[in-house]
């Protein structure tokens, strides 16, 4: 009997893998929104949202107050001209009430509309170093505006029982306007970032932008004084639903405002869409002209 003696090799060592190869390109097409690509930057979205709230109220006095001083001294202001002089109608709710429940709204758009405009120019320092998706920029800033509405929101609920009025079965569809007042900030703000980004005196046009639309919204009057013939023209400002949608939610009051609320929501669908195509047309210029 032979014995065949076999010679056993050591195992050869296994390759390590290749690295994964990631392709950044702009956007393909004119609607290209890849919103699980920013669910997956969703942590950096906190980051931006929360480092926008310590940067508004590092080194003030009052700190988160200015949430509630800039509504609330804005709507004793208009009580006192619009309402005990001018003599306004309120649909019989109380002029301060009347105001504030307007004004909630108004201050949330107007201040994210001021951050959404500049955040691509303040962060150019991270645009040209890093990639995340862009539109994490002026989606923190429209989202950290929130909780300046949520510290009004509890004001105007001690004003109510100030005046003995309780919250109706309307207030269930609050979360409906609110979300229709975030999504016309995201809009118009994706305009004006990228805008901004490009011509610099967008900044300056700006302060009389949010005065003018301020004066062509229903905050210092009802939108009964339009003409109904005209009211779904006049919708045609999504603000103008907005408001008073969140009159109506908050109070009670008066009939809902079906057709400004109708033209006002085709407005927002059309202002978000045409934002997201010319935000991602102008984004892969943005690293080079800020």
């Amino acid at each position: 009997m032979s014995v065949t003696q076999q010679t056993v090799l050591p195992p050869t060592p296994a390759l390590p893998a290749a690295p994964p190869l990631l392709r950044i390109a702009p956007p393909q097409g004119w609607l290209e929104l890849n919103l699980r690509e920013v669910w997956e930057y969703r942590e950096l979205l906190y980051f931006f949202v929360w480092r926008d709230l310590k940067i508004r109220y590092k080194q003030t006095a009052i700190g988160a107050a200015w949430a509630v001083l800039q509504p609330f001294l804005t709507m004793i202001v208009f009580s006192l001209f619009f309402g005990a002089l001018a003599r306004i109608p309120s649909h019989g709710l109380p002029y301060p009430i009347f105001y504030y429940s307007a004004l909630l709204p108004w201050m949330y758009f107007a201040g994210a509309l001021q951050n959404a405009t500049s955040t691509v120019v303040d962060q150019q320092r991270v645009i040209t170093k890093v990639y995340f998706p862009r539109l994490v920029l002026p989606l923190a800033a429209v989202l950290s505006g929130l909780v300046d509405l949520a510290i009004g929101f509890v004001v105007f609920l001690g004003m109510m029982l100030y005046y003995g009025m309780t919250p109706q079965a309307t207030i269930l569809l609050l979360p409906g306007f609110l979300l229709l007042g975030v999504l016309t900030a995201l809009g118009v703000g994706l305009w004006l970032s990228a805008l901004n980004a490009i011509y610099r005196d967008v900044r300056y046009v700006l302060p009389f932008l949010i005065q003018f639309w301020m004066f062509a919204s229903p905050v210092a009057y009802p939108s009964s004084l339009v003409p109904e013939r005209w009211r779904w023209l006049y919708g045609l400002n999504p603000m103008a639903g907005v408001i008073e949608g969140f009159r109506w939610a908050l109070t009670g009051q008066g009939q809902p405002p079906n057709l400004l609320l109708a033209a006002s929501t085709g407005a927002v669908v059309l202002l978000v869409a045409g934002g997201v195509v010319y935000f991602q047309k102008m984004e892969a210029t943005f690293a080079d002209v800020v």
